[in-house]
């Protein structure tokens, strides 16, 4: 089931689009503490937030692309829409967000969107300025694996079988590109080349993910695509055997430019101390 937003119908603006690009922020309702790592989630997120408010060129608005909670429950998600709200109102710009592995669609239609909870799946797009996003869900229910189903794919061929003004930007969670190691390669979106098929020969400019928790900038089928680091915590990029847990916080700020797109990869001050460490080895499943 497609959720599309209006589009602005803007004229064509010559000058940048500029938006931030933020991902995995993993909030949970304040009552429960803070569980994971024993970080203050709402915390990490209020100080991305104020770091964009001290930017010298404010964002036309936000995109989180997934894992808004860590552990999805109604709670967390009435939690995530008032902060959010108050969020964007503070800097004065919408925020656009997208479904990860760790939500949970019935709550989240619920507590978030404030409608009939449902299992449908939760994807749109919306055009700002010219500029088409597509908002797409690789969640695949009860794991936390990522795909892109032919229903989505389908939708996505009949969207992009008109080009947009200015191109597309195409923003999902799990990445398509690879990382430094095999080890979060098997993080990767499960059927990225489907996916890249649906896109060759379209007006896609860019993709936008995040899922690895860590900066990751690589070219498919012509296509920069670009993986953002957590704003809840970020994950060492270079250690073959274990997954490092990293107590730091970062985003991405993107700029289109004339059909081409610029990223920014921004690490926000912190002591990047590692919090937990995951031995693949004698855990093999998915962190």
């Amino acid at each position: 089931m497609t959720n599309e937003a209006t589009p602005t119908n803007s004229p064509i603006n010559a000058e940048p689009i500029c938006f931030a690009h933020l991902t995995d922020i993993h909030i949970n309702a304040p009552a429960k503490g803070n569980p994971l790592f024993g970080i203050d989630m709402t915390a990490k997120l209020r100080t991305a937030f104020a770091d964009l408010g001290e930017l010298k060129t404010k964002p036309a608005f936000v995109l989180i692309s997934g894992d808004l909670t860590q552990d999805g429950d109604l709670d967390d998600y009435k939690h995530l829409k008032a902060l959010l709200d108050e969020e964007s109102a503070k800097l004065g710009v919408p925020i656009y967000v997208g479904l990860g592995n760790h939500d949970f669609r019935s709550p989240f239609r619920e507590g978030y969107l404030e409608e009939a909870p449902s299992e449908a799946n939760y994807y749109y797009s919306f055009v700002h300025e010219g500029l088409r996003f597509v908002m797409l869900s690789t969640q695949v229910p009860g794991s936390h694996d990522g795909r892109v189903d032919e229903e989505q794919l389908k939708w996505l061929s009949s969207v992009l079988a008109e080009p947009a003004p200015q191109g597309t930007v195409v923003v999902l969670h799990h990445p398509v590109n690879p990382t430094p190691t095999a080890l979060m390669d098997s993080h990767l979106l499960l059927n990225s080349g489907e996916l890249v098929e649906a896109l060759r020969g379209t007006d896609v400019i860019a993709l936008l993910s995040g899922h690895i928790h860590f900066h990751n900038i690589g070219v498919v089928a012509g296509i920069p695509s670009f993986a953002a680091t957590g704003v809840a915590f970020g994950l060492d990029s270079t250690d073959p055997s274990t997954m490092r847990f990293l107590d730091n916080s970062g985003y991405n700020l993107v700029c289109v430019k004339d059909g081409e797109i610029a990223v920014q990869p921004r690490y926000l001050p912190g002591e990047h101390r590692m919090v937990f460490e995951w031995d693949m080895a004698k855990h093999p499943a998915h962190a």
